[in-house]
This record gives structure tokens, C-alpha cells and sequence, in this order.
């Protein structure tokens, strides 16, 4: 089949897939904004709790970093034994993804801040409390949207991974339309098994040696 068979068949497709389209995608997006906030409110915290301790930013930056050089097949695969199948180890995964440039930019952003404005905040009588609440997170605002925004985008793609934990969203058809393009797709052989699903059951093997039940 060319690449022109495809696009013709592409008006088809969506007028019988239409429904089951439109919930997938509100799955995707509420699975996309529930991991937004939770990771805005964990990364915020971290980054706030730590943006002036040196130490303290660069061990948040490190251990959220480390959760990036996971791959996401293996990620959500060792989540398995844990949390099951389903919504929750995707979320808990994609939370883990979206921490780095949150906290990264919070941090950046509250230290980006000249330390006269503090001072003249601190000088009029406000609190480290209301200097933080009323001037310095309002004026790092626009840097932290920014780390919100790369999140956004990341998680967005990464939530189509999902599909090999049963997780909500358009991962399913993804992987589905993977299984269908592959070469000999009715063959039952481990050869012709898609690559994604030869490493979620490898992913599926080595959580289940390290979290036996």
C-alpha cells in the first residue's frame, strides 16, 4: 500500500473511527492536564524549597534529570508489579517526566531576580512570605510558564507510550495502527512481532524479577 492509498483512506477512517476518536483524544488531554498539575505543584514546591540552597537546587536538578535518561518503555514497564495497569502508572510516570523543566525554570527564575527589588521589598516591611507571594514568584512567573510549557509539549508525546500499560488516551490506536503496518502481521512468530511490543514484554519480564509477588 502507497503513501497515497493511505490519505485516500484517511476521510473513511475518521467518519467510522469519529467517536471513538474524540473520547481517545479527551482521554489524552485529561491525562495530559492532570499530569501538568501535579507536576507544576510537585516542581514548584522543590524548586522553591530549595532555589537558594546551591546544594539543595542541584540535588533536585540531578534527581529529576535522572528520570529523563529512563526510557519510556522501561519506565512505565517497572511500574507494572507496582501500580498495575492502567491510569495510575501512567500518570505516575509522566509526572516523573515532567518535573525537570518545571523545576529547572523555577529555580532559574526566582534566582534571575534582581536583588534590589527584594531589598526594596524587604525595606518597605514585607515578610520573606509576602516577598515571595507578592514579588518575586509574580516576576518569575513568565519563566516558569515557560518550563510549563516545554512539560506540555513533551507530555504530550510521551503519553502515546502509555498504551503498553493499558494507559488511557490515542496510544492504543497508535500502537494498533503499528501492529497492522507490520511486515507479516499475521504471522504469530517472535520475528514478526512489532518492536514496541517485543519490549514491553521484555520491560513486563525484568519488572517482574525485580518486584516478584
Amino acid at each position: 500500500m502507497t503513501f497515497l492509498d493511505y490519505i485516500s483512506g484517511v476521510p473513511a477512517y475518521l467518519e467510522r473511527e469519529w467517536s471513538d476518536l474524540l473520547e481517545l483524544t479527551f482521554e489524552h488531554l485529561l491525562v495530559v492536564l492532570v499530569t501538568i498539575v501535579l507536576a507544576t505543584v510537585i516542581a514548584l514546591g522543590l524548586g522553591l524549597a530549595t532555589y537558594r540552597n546551591q546544594s539543595g537546587a542541584r540535588a533536585v536538578l540531578t534527581v529529576t534529570g535522572t528520570f529523563l535518561t529512563v526510557p519510556s518503555f522501561a519506565l512505565f514497564g517497572l511500574f507494572i508489579p507496582i501500580f498495575g495497569l492502567g491510569a495510575v502508572p501512567t500518570v505516575v510516570a509522566l509526572v516523573l517526566y515532567a518535573l525537570l523543566p518545571i523545576a529547572r525554570n523555577t529555580i532559574t527564575g526566582l534566582r534571575s531576580i534582581d536583588p534590589a527589588v527584594v531589598e526594596s521589598a524587604q525595606g518597605m516591611g514585607l515578610s520573606r512570605r509576602q516577598r515571595l507571594l507578592r514579588v518575586e514568584l509574580p516576576l518569575a512567573w513568565p519563566i516558569i510558564m515557560t518550563g510549563v510549557r516545554v512539560s506540555t509539549l513533551m507530555i504530550v508525546g510521551i503519553a502515546a507510550i502509555a498504551a503498553i500499560v493499558n494507559g488511557p488516551g490515542l496510544g492504543d490506536r497508535s500502537s494498533r495502527g503499528s501492529r497492522r503496518s507490520a511486515p507479516n502481521a499475521g504471522s504469530t512468530s517472535p520475528s514478526a512481532e512489532p518492536s514496541s511490543w517485543r519490549c514491553w514484554r521484555c520491560c513486563w519480564t525484568a519488572s517482574s524479577a525485580c518486584f516478584p509477588s
